[in-house]
């Protein structure tokens, strides 16, 4: 297992490289060219100036989140071929600077949802929320513009403003888009890509819908186990893999994540770790890592990736807001920071047990 911290780049991310390199056990970045926009082909030199970037600050750059995919591949439309095209050439020069890892998700319209990016816990600090009664109160056309006034002025990850002011176009777009024809369009993707991930070893670990249920009654396919398992044999090769995300898969109590994690062995390249506690059906705040603060037992979830034989990147994921610091919601230094040491710990403490 190797530790690291997602990081968006100097000129979007208020955490530093020097900081993160401070987190005892953090070896690596997650990155990406945040300023692109899905369809672009990443030239090899970008791709050079951000690995060379992190490298002289004594970090690798352990993978990226993310490419992302254009909505004509996710759709189906004649279109696609020449975006993924685009995505093929963008992996060949991934693959020709020697990264091996893309973290990427297959979500309509919108990526990740929530209802609040900034609740207020007993202690002070704040946490990303998610209510359905709020969200069925919101007009999906204007979800974009409750999410944006809510950021602190960043622009989140997902929630790109060129893209969404298309938000009424989009749904109307994705309006013959049902589960099927999705995981279909996921399958052709996949199956397109695969030779060139193959020919360079390059790890496509798609990640988890975010709630693991339909919002706004657009299609989620990466949701559950039996789902997951589908796409993992629709295109049965090592390099169709996962980013396990146990707070995704954890915003729904059905989801036994130790398990899913041993049972996807193998195919399982990036890891997220955070804690989720439910509060009602439909409804969950974000946690400190702890298990004691949340609704997982993060032990349990770290011994899993361990009994797997776990030697991919794993990062804790979003965490709270405290010590009264100013980031992009989620992305702050001091709880991923703090999540990270704990992970780190957890997994030296299963790693000595099971030596003994």
């Amino acid at each position: 297992m190797k530790m690291t911290l997602r990081w968006f780049g100097s000129k979007y991310d208020t955490v530093t490289l020097r900081q993160i390199r401070q987190i005892p056990g953090c070896v690596g970045v997650i990155s990406t060219l945040y300023g692109t926009k899905p369809g672009e082909v990443w030239s090899r030199e970008a791709i050079r100036t951000m690995k060379e970037e992190i490298e002289a600050e004594g970090l690798e750059l352990s993978g990226i989140e993310s490419v992302n995919i254009h909505d004509d591949i996710k759709i189906g439309l004649p279109t696609r071929e020449q975006y993924i095209a685009n995505y093929i050439e963008t992996l060949e020069n991934l693959g020709k600077e020697g990264i091996d890892l893309v973290c990427y998700n297959f979500m309509p319209v919108f990526d990740w949802t929530r209802s609040d990016l900034a609740k207020e816990r007993p202690d002070g600090s704040t946490v990303l929320s998610y209510d359905q009664e709020l969200v069925d109160k919101i007009d999906p056309a204007k979800m974009f513009e409750e999410m944006d006034a809510n950021s602190g002025g960043f622009i989140l990850p997902g929630w790109e403003p060129d893209r969404l002011a298309r938000v009424k176009e989009l749904f109307e777009m994705y309006k013959e888009v049902d589960e099927e024809k999705l995981f279909q369009n996921l399958v052709y993707f996949l199956k397109a890509i695969m030779p060139t991930c193959e020919k360079y070893g390059i790890k496509m670990a798609i990640h988890m819908d975010d709630p693991a249920w339909s919002v706004f009654g657009l299609p989620r396919i990466v949701n559950n186990k039996e789902n997951i398992q589908r796409i993992l044999d629709a295109v049965p090769v090592m390099n169709n893999g996962l980013t396990l995300c146990t707070g995704s898969l954890g915003s729904s109590p059905h989801n036994d994540i130790p398990d899913m994690i041993r049972s996807f062995k193998g195919r399982i390249h990036f890891g997220h770790v955070r804690n989720v506690i439910h509060l009602a059906p439909g409804k969950f705040d974000e946690a400190a890592h702890l298990s004691s603060d949340g609704s997982l037992d993060m032990f349990e979830i770290m011994k899993a990736f361990y009994d797997i034989g776990m030697t991919g990147p794993i990062r804790p994921d979003h965490g709270r807001m405290i010590w009264g610091e100013k980031a992009m919601p989620g992305y702050g230094l001091y709880d991923r920071a703090l999540g990270a040491t704990y992970l780190n710990g957890l997994w030296e403490a299963i790693e000595k047990s099971a030596k003994k």
